[in-house]
């Protein structure tokens, strides 16, 4: 077995070129090495960035390697996740939420492609929605943002909008993430209209519930998909600051259901629990 070779970063390509979503890209095999994995577009008739991807940052296990010899996931893979997952939830949960990319907050972070990302924020329509998954990897770390009911008004006092921050490594202090986070949401709401008292869109509460925490350094990806797994499963019909954190809580899920959920949804091998 030759020498492993050692995580690369993110590279972005073919910027301008969109393509057709989510469902449209290959499936990751059981047996398959994604430490190099390109995205082609079939066509140009939707929203998302093509790119290639070196390893990102989940967490995978490749064929031959040993238990203790575990790879992150790269974006493709974790992609594939959650495909699963979604075509897997009842209609009726789905009708409520929307995602965004899992690359697109940290292509906003660059300058360069900040409008482009934009664009294709307001082409998902998160403004009709009760709650928008946005998955972030930043610093080869995942941790998954939640805005809640960005389909109300900002000045709204019976279901005032609001946002989480669910991380694995606490230790890591999510909210180091704040400013850019709050930076994202304002041009959001500015690029799409919503709002011209951008001092209320910055009052919007950012929360960070105190979620189950990984074991190591290499789990962040399957815990934010089991995260969305289960808020999906368990999200109120009008979420409340009064009631937070609701189910979201230190002891909201446990090693075993993490392990059965990557059994079901991820399709690698067992040993990729924890």
């Amino acid at each position: 077995m030759g020498k492993r070779k050692r995580p690369q970063p993110v590279n972005f390509i073919d910027l301008d070129q969109p393509t057709t979503g989510h469902g449209n890209r290959k499936k990751l095999k059981e047996s398959e090495n994604i430490e190099t994995v390109q995205l082609v577009p079939p066509s140009t008739s939707d929203t998302s960035p093509v790119r290639r991807c070196k390893q990102s940052t989940a967490e995978v296990e490749t064929s031959g390697a040993s238990p203790s010899q575990k790879r992150k996931l790269d974006s493709r893979a974790f992609e594939y996740c959650f495909q699963n997952l979604w075509r897997s939830s009842p209609e009726e949960k789905k009708i409520q939420f929307t995602y965004l990319d899992c690359l697109w907050f940290s292509l906003y972070l660059k300058a360069a492609h900040r409008r482009k990302v934009l664009k294709w924020i307001k082409n998902k329509q998160i403004f009709s929605k009760k709650y928008v998954f946005v998955p972030i990897v930043c610093w080869s770390h995942w941790s998954l943002l939640i805005f809640c009911h960005f389909d109300e008004k900002p000045e709204s006092k019976t279901r005032k909008p609001c946002m989480l921050l669910l991380d694995s490594l606490q230790e890591a202090n999510p909210r180091r993430l704040e400013p850019e986070i709050r930076k994202f949401v304002m041009d959001i709401f500015k690029d799409d209209g919503r709002c011209k008292n951008l001092k209320v869109i910055g009052d919007i509460p950012l929360m960070v519930p105190k979620v189950p925490q990984q074991k190591n350094g290499e789990e962040c990806g399957k815990f934010v998909l089991y995260f969305i797994h289960l808020f999906m499963k368990a999200a109120p019909e009008k979420f409340s600051i009064k009631d937070y954190p609701y189910f979201m809580k230190e002891n909201w899920f446990t090693e075993e259901g993490v392990c059965q959920f990557f059994k079901t949804f991820g399709h690698f091998e067992d040993d990729i629990c924890l």
